[in-house]
């Protein structure tokens, strides 16, 4: 079964970035896709150390194994489509973010840039109000230094509180758009028609 997971560096669980991960995910599982959602924001975690452990030991993980970064990692091999969300905090992606995807794309570049090669990508930013760009392409440029394909532009939800990116009827549409377009691409890449 086609598999999409997505990594939320909100510390709100349940805030305008899970929201906005979850109109992608309905229109994803109209097509029978199977989603998870990992929420990585309240963890805290270190980013890449630069230690060059993953270049020696070439096995797919993080040499630091006292947090949830490789399990982040196993979960983004084993899927088919990767989304990244966050909220803007200080015009860039949160910390909890930044640290999954230095360490992620270190780990990637140690083995060959095939972990996620030829995944389909998608990115979710929620903003309140300046920085959503920035945010938006740190997660972007993830994807593509990793090999993915990017499914869509990416998803930019405005509001505030919880909730408050519901209001937003082109952020929702957008995300809508988003999960459209990922169904689609992963329906084509499994039918080696791309």
């Amino acid at each position: 079964m086609t598999k999409v997971v997505a990594f939320n560096g909100s510390p709100r669980k349940d805030g305008n970035t899970s929201i906005l991960i979850g109109h992608i995910f309905d229109e994803l599982e109209k097509e029978g896709i199977e989603t998870e959602l990992v929420q990585i924001g309240v963890e805290a975690f270190r980013g890449c150390m630069a230690c060059m452990k993953c270049q020696e030991k070439k096995d797919g993980h993080c040499v630091f194994n006292d947090d949830i970064v490789n399990s982040c990692i196993d979960k983004m091999v084993e899927a088919d489509g990767i989304i990244l969300g966050s909220p803007v905090y200080l015009a860039d992606v949160t910390a909890g973010m930044k640290g999954l995807i230095e360490r992620a794309a270190f780990v990637s570049a140690a083995n060959g840039r095939t972990l996620f090669q030829h995944k389909a990508g998608a990115v979710v930013v929620a903003v309140r109000r300046a920085g959503a760009m920035r945010t938006l392409d740190t997660m972007l440029h993830f994807l593509l230094a990793t090999g993915m394909i990017v499914s869509d532009f990416g998803v930019i939800g405005v509001g505030l509180n919880p909730g408050d990116v519901d209001k937003d009827p082109e952020g929702i549409a957008s995300a809508e758009r988003a999960g459209k377009n990922m169904a689609w691409l992963l329906k084509t890449m499994k039918k080696g028609t791309c």
